[in-house]
């Protein structure tokens, strides 16, 4: 087999190959085996005619044409593999010769994957949730422990948020109770927001024997509701004093409030840490795909979107949950979702295309021993050996995309090792102590 590769606008190339007359006799061998399956001819076995009593009986049309259709595919994989085809869609086979006779060629127009330039993809600069504890968040913490044992209090003076209010409490529609919203003696917390969005607002200010009158809509409704409230007692929560006698009484691993009030500031710089690491990948993959600027391959972006409806509603099956019951139970549109589903998918592949290119512009390989590590991976993934999950890559000629997800993820392991990191007030984050010496991550489409 011969073959050449010629570029052509639009992303394009167009392969062409030939095959001589003596390899593709092989080829219409094959179809005769093929074709005395299904024909009978008398003292043989099905499968068992000789080529040259099947082409006394057919003809050599039918075995040329079952060759044709057989072995394209087979000769244009070989030339894709030979010239590196970044194929992205099927190609479309013109036959120039070879039908009736003679050499067998033919042209295949193949999409390919393009290649794009990132400037100042050395350069990026990311907003993460800030990893330091302020003295009021920790006070915040500290306090929710001392609410825990806090008592009510009761005031002579109008009611605040924070504030605890007892109250008889009745709601109308149309003359009629709404179930849930008739109560007496009721203890309420000013702020909960557990009723209605405005109905907080209302006791504000409120004393011990005021009556209020007001209309709201009662969350997880759509209609109004008239609600008349009787406030009968405010109290306020006082809070433990903070000593060291009461930390140790109430909080068996301390002893101090100096010691529990460093407990409690790690432990929020930790879920403070992990919040950065959390979107840390996902900002630094949305800051690369804004530095494409070409026109997406409509194959490449409807791929994307396929495989995430897809992945999404097998998510949703695995809790028992059909994508049809999903809309009835969120409210969402299909066309809605459709949409933002599909903007994701663009910005995946617009991730997709930039990894190349960076890996590509900072010389980035992947080893044998990259694969190797992969596979082995892979293998504990799912309980195989390493051995077994290399045939199956093998077999599904998918060696090549594993190679391709480990350049990319090395490019992308290059740019979160180079990416600035500042928090939401523009200050600089350490970025190495960000990432971790253990940081990880799984390179999806984009997420």
């Amino acid at each position: 087999m011969k073959s050449t590769c010629e570029p052509l606008e639009g992303n394009k190339v167009k392969l062409t190959i030939e095959i001589d007359e003596i390899e593709f006799d092989r080829d219409i061998d094959a179809a005769f085996r093929k074709l005395a399956a299904e024909v009978r001819m008398p003292g043989f076995r099905p499968g068992k005619a000789p080529r040259k009593l099947l082409e006394a009986r057919l003809g050599l049309e039918p075995a040329r044409g079952q060759a044709l259709q057989d072995s394209l595919p087979k000769y244009l994989v070989e030339a894709v593999r030979h010239h590196r085809v970044d194929l992205i869609d099927t190609p479309a086979i013109e036959l120039r010769s070879g039908a009736d006779g003679g050499v067998v060629a033919f042209d295949a127009t193949c999409e390919v994957r393009p290649q794009v330039t990132v400037p100042g993809y050395g350069g990026l600069r990311v907003e993460l949730p800030s990893i330091e504890v302020s003295e009021d968040e920790l006070q915040a913490a500290l306090d929710a422990e001392r609410q825990r044992h806090a008592t009510l209090q009761p005031v002579d003076r109008p009611a605040v948020t924070g504030d605890s209010v007892t109250l008889d409490l009745a709601a109308t529609r149309d003359g009629e109770l709404v179930a849930g919203l008739n109560v007496e003696d009721w203890e309420y917390r000013i702020g909960q927001g557990w009723v209605a969005p405005t109905f907080d607002e209302q006791l504000v200010g409120a004393s011990a024997g005021d009556e209020l009158n007001f209309t709201a809509t009662p969350n997880g409704t759509d209609e109004p509701a008239d609600f008349v409230v009787t406030v009968t007692a405010v109290s306020e929560l006082v809070l433990p004093e903070l000593d060291d006698e009461w930390v140790a009484d109430h909080l068996s691993e301390f002893d101090s409030v100096e010691a529990w009030s460093e407990a409690v500031a790690l432990r929020l710089a930790d879920g403070k840490l992990a919040q950065a690491r959390n979107v840390v990948i996902d900002r630094t993959s949305t800051a690369l795909a804004e530095l494409v600027d070409i026109e997406l391959p409509e194959v490449l972006v409807r791929s994307s979107l396929q495989q995430r409806v897809e992945n999404f509603a097998r998510q949703l099956q695995s809790q028992g949950i059909s994508l049809e019951q999903w809309f009835a139970f969120t409210g969402q549109e299909p066309a809605a979702f459709m949409d933002d589903m599909k903007q994701r998918a663009e910005v995946a592949v617009k991730v997709d295309l930039a990894l190349r290119a960076v890996a590509t512009a900072e010389a980035l390989e992947v080893t044998e021993d990259d694969v190797e590590l992969e596979l082995e991976r892979v293998a504990l993934q799912y309980n195989e050996k390493a051995a077994k999950v290399r045939k199956a890559y093998e077999a599904n000629d998918a060696l090549d995309d594993l190679r391709s997800e480990i350049r990319k993820s090395k490019a992308l392991d290059w740019l979160l090792h180079r990416v600035e990191m500042v928090d939401t007030e523009g200050r600089s984050m350490d970025r190495e102590y960000v990432l971790g010496q253990d940081h990880d991550h799984d390179q999806e489409d984009g997420e």
